[in-house]
């Protein structure tokens, strides 16, 4: 069974969250999306855990839930949550994300009623803790260790492991002595596998891919996402898959590509600028508009630490295939600003109609049947978004990255300049 999971969302008790981010709402569009597994995000708060123990269900694949009374194929969730430790390391300020996975909700009770003691939990649904990362996993590593801890978004320029402005520069000094439970690292919406592959550091570590979405659209939620196959689909099964990078198991990531995130580049948006890295380099990391710091982004950053050259590749690694949000190809096919607008939806609810969910329509859809659903130049737009065919200009200092599809003066990198995206038939 092919299990697609998105292991780190969050609910309308996170800031900046959608309030209409209910549980069966979630499992809707988790399900157009293509999704079978998602994370509950924000179990740490009190009023979403009551709301997921009124709902939820346990469901017959051992520590995974279901919604109660859903007829239609299922969406399980797990169990997880997103936390900030604040802590002083060397005399520098950290603030670090990390997310949680339990395989229940009795263990969630358990690891509530210890945070509690480090935060208000009420406070927001991704609490912030006074304590810092090594206790943290003790903490809950202590309670059982069928728990799992790993960094969340691990290059975002704040609140990340490696971030710019408060992170470290390797996994041991963040974790010291609990660094032997961290056995995987989120890749975060700005990097991709390949860009971690250049730090011999994290070889032992597993890349995984979520989404952190705010919102249940499906340009958010399953953005980013990890891809199984699993007799039955078990928390036990699908954690130990990610501790031992079982690749039998384990078959890739869904990763959008990496220019597409909102930190790829250095920039400054208040002024528009944004560079590569040898150019903010070049400039001395200030913008030349305003004279103010420029916003290191997470390219620059991976420059920074890498001890390889681009275009790596890790043995033992797991795939991982590039994709872009369905809504937002037909946006940029329509040259409407929003993923949101009528023209759009009505598009994509037709090849949803006709391909069950919109991984599918990415991931197993032929292109003769792809031409037969829609316009021409959609079904090209999704071909090529395949076949990574499409320029996207990179994100910066909070804003996103711009996808140009049909932008003919983009040229295709040679197959010996670049690291080779793997088709799904050869993973499974």
């Amino acid at each position: 069974m092919r299990v697609i999971a998105d292991l780190h969302i969050h609910s309308r008790y996170s800031r900046a969250t959608s309030q209409k981010m209910c549980i069966e709402e979630i499992a809707r569009f988790a399900s157009i999306k293509g999704l079978n597994l998602v994370g509950t995000g924000d179990f740490t708060h009190p009023k979403w855990l009551k709301e997921l123990r009124e709902t939820l269900v346990p469901a017959s694949g051992a520590g995974l839930h279901e919604v109660a009374g859903v007829q239609r194929a299922p969406v399980y969730f797990m169990m997880t949550t997103e936390v900030c430790t604040v802590f002083t390391f060397k005399n520098d300020v950290k603030k670090i994300h990390h997310v949680i996975l339990t395989p229940n909700i009795e263990t969630a009770l358990q690891i509530n009623d210890r945070l509690a003691n480090y935060g208000n939990l009420e406070a927001d649904g991704r609490p912030t803790l006074d304590m810092n990362a090594p206790q943290l996993v003790e903490e809950i590593m202590e309670i059982s260790d069928e728990n799992m801890v790993f960094p969340a978004h691990a290059w975002t320029p704040w609140f990340s492991i490696f971030g710019a402005y408060s992170g470290f520069n390797n996994v041991e000094d963040c974790y010291q002595d609990m660094t032997k439970h961290i056995r995987a690292l989120e890749t975060g919406l700005s990097s991709d596998p390949p860009m971690n592959w250049r730090l011999s550091k994290l070889d032992n570590y597993t890349l995984v891919s979520n989404s952190d979405s705010h919102s249940f659209w499906p340009w958010r939620i399953g953005r980013e996402a990890n891809v199984f196959e699993l007799d039955r689909p078990s928390y036990r099964e699908i954690v130990d898959a990610i501790r031992f990078r079982d690749k039998r198991k384990f078959k890739f990531t869904i990763e959008t590509d990496p220019a597409y995130g909102k930190y790829h580049w250095s920039g400054h948006r208040n002024c528009h600028v944004s560079f590569s890295p040898q150019e903010a380099i070049k400039f001395g990391n200030i913008c030349p508009v305003c004279r103010r710091n420029l916003t290191r982004g997470v390219e620059q950053r991976v420059e920074e630490l890498a001890d390889r050259p681009a275009n790596f590749k890790s043995d033992g690694a797991i795939g991982f295939m590039h994709l872009l949000p369905l809504s937002e190809i037909i946006a940029t096919v329509l040259n409407v600003d929003s993923p949101s607008s009528q023209n759009v939806w009505s598009i994509y609810n037709l090849l949803i109609e006709k391909f069950g969910n919109e991984y599918t329509v990415f991931i197993d859809a032929s292109e003769d049947t792809l031409r037969r659903a829609v316009d021409e130049k959609i079904a090209q737009a999704i071909i090529r978004v395949r076949e990574r065919r499409v320029k996207v200009m990179p994100g910066y200092d909070g804003v996103y990255g711009q996808i140009k599809i049909f932008d003919e003066s983009h040229t295709e990198k040679a197959p010996s300049q670049r690291v080779q995206q793997m088709n799904l038939a050869d993973f499974i």
